[in-house]
């Protein structure tokens, strides 16, 4: 029951013995002093989305980078195979993790597989990218000086596409991030446990609770690999994400 205002603009009491302030919402309250109590089931719930995070990336960069690799000696065949992974990001984030249900049931697996086939793209387009379109000066040199072609791709080539690798996997990086939130819909965990629970409830801090720290987490992800990224970057080179 709401309670009433008195004439000083004070809130009264309700039957329950609570005031209600007029200028807040329910569940917005104290929302710093909410977040600050639930400190260690957060930094918990920040650590299972990591998790999940971490390991499909790691899957699918030890997947992507040496599809992009040999679809660089195929080339009439990268085309055709790029678009066909892209096509997995025409799939809205919660679509696909559905469709993962019956295939593999759920938990933790079936998300984990859903991360890693969003990963795969921005990893495997970007690896193609830049070995393909690695400084042509500097191959032709490696291949005066008498270097395979394995040579070549190894001390050259490679080198060169690092930054744009790594640009692949930081957009992978912070993709997943974000649909790792959607996983516990599937019982995976993570913060997007909080936000699930709070939709359900009509709770704002609980929902809050998982976005903020899920979006601080993406920042510094981003932030972080960024940083990686240009160090890898030979100078004069700019890549842009």
């Amino acid at each position: 029951m709401l309670g009433l205002v008195a004439g000083d603009g004070e809130p009264l009491a309700t039957e329950t013995g609570a005031g209600v302030d007029a200028g807040r919402l329910p569940g917005q309250e104290g929302l710093w002093e909410y977040l600050w109590t639930r400190r260690s089931e957060l930094g918990r719930l920040t650590l299972r989305h990591l998790f999940l995070v971490g390991i499909s990336l790691l899957a699918a960069i030890l997947v992507a980078v040496p599809l992009g690799l040999a679809l660089e000696r195929r080339r009439g065949r990268a085309e055709p195979v790029i678009r066909g992974v892209g096509l997995l990001q025409t799939i809205p984030s919660i679509a696909l993790l559905a469709f993962m249900i019956p295939l593999l049931g759920i938990g933790v697996v079936p998300a984990m597989v859903a991360l890693f086939l969003y990963s795969l793209y921005p990893i495997l387009r970007n690896t193609y990218t830049g070995v393909r379109d690695a400084d042509p000066v500097a191959v032709d040199a490696a291949r005066a000086l008498g270097m395979t072609g394995r040579q070549r791709l190894r001390h050259v080539r490679l080198p060169l596409a690092a930054p744009f690798i790594m640009a692949g996997i930081r957009t992978a990086a912070v993709i997943n991030i974000g649909t790792a939130t959607l996983a516990a819909f599937i019982g995976a965990g993570g913060l997007g446990d909080p936000i699930v629970s709070g939709l359900a409830l009509s709770d704002v801090r609980m929902i809050l609770s998982g976005a903020i720290p899920a979006a601080l987490l993406a920042l510094v992800v981003d932030t972080l690999l960024g940083v990686v990224e240009r160090r890898m970057s030979p100078k004069g080179v700019v890549i842009r994400t």
